[in-house]
């Protein structure tokens, strides 16, 4: 189950905490941003499109690795520096285990970018941290919505279907995800015998 951390840890470390620091609410000292402030996010879907073929077509692990980390980096492109920053330092309490900070950094960057699928994406992971896996599929349904071959969301999206016990749903979403990269480290979940193995091939309860 922590594979899905795998991909998360790929993302680039924060560029300019102190730039962070000051964009966040203080006690009455600044007015909270806007979402009719926050530009459209770039459109990488004709680059992101060409990793997926790209990956499909990996020999190895390591190179599939390399693809993703290069997913990463336009997934991670967040639509100006306010929401840039917002997203590292989300990740960087989250990589320290601050979960609640986490959790109010992307709630800000979500106010602010509404249409900014990592926001989503971001926060769904923390709630799967926090073992709420309803909340986090919440989030990851409003990703895909925005991002649609978001295959880091797509697989969470089927971690967070199995940690709710809704295992054929849970089968349906991870096949979705490996059918776009076959070199998810989730997939040995799928493995036979594994507890998201087709069915027939050997299923097993949580």
């Amino acid at each position: 189950m922590a594979a899905w951390g795998m991909y998360f840890a790929l993302l680039r470390a924060p560029q300019n905490l102190a730039c962070a620091a000051a964009l966040f609410l203080t006690l009455g000292l600044t007015d909270p941003v806007q979402a009719s402030d926050c530009p459209a996010a770039p459109d990488h879907s004709a680059r992101l499109d060409g990793l997926l073929h790209e990956v499909q077509k990996a020999g190895t692990e390591d190179q599939a690795r390399e693809i993703a980390n290069r997913m990463w980096e336009f997934w991670a492109d967040a639509p100006d520096a306010q929401a840039q920053a917002m997203l590292d330092r989300g990740m960087t309490r989250r990589t320290s285990f601050d979960f609640l900070g986490a959790l109010e950094d992307f709630d800000q960057l979500i106010a602010y970018c509404p249409d900014y699928a990592e926001g989503y994406n971001q926060r769904a992971f923390v709630h799967y941290l926090r073992r709420d896996f309803a909340a986090a599929l919440r989030d990851l349904d409003r990703a895909l919505h925005l991002s649609p071959r978001h295959i880091a969301a797509m697989s969470g999206r089927a971690l967070s279907l199995y940690g709710l016990s809704r295992l054929e749903e849970a089968r349906a979403a991870l096949a979705e995800a490996l059918a776009l990269n076959p070199w998810l480290p989730e997939r040995y979940l799928a493995d036979p015998g594994g507890p998201l193995a087709p069915a027939g091939a050997g299923d097993t309860e949580l």
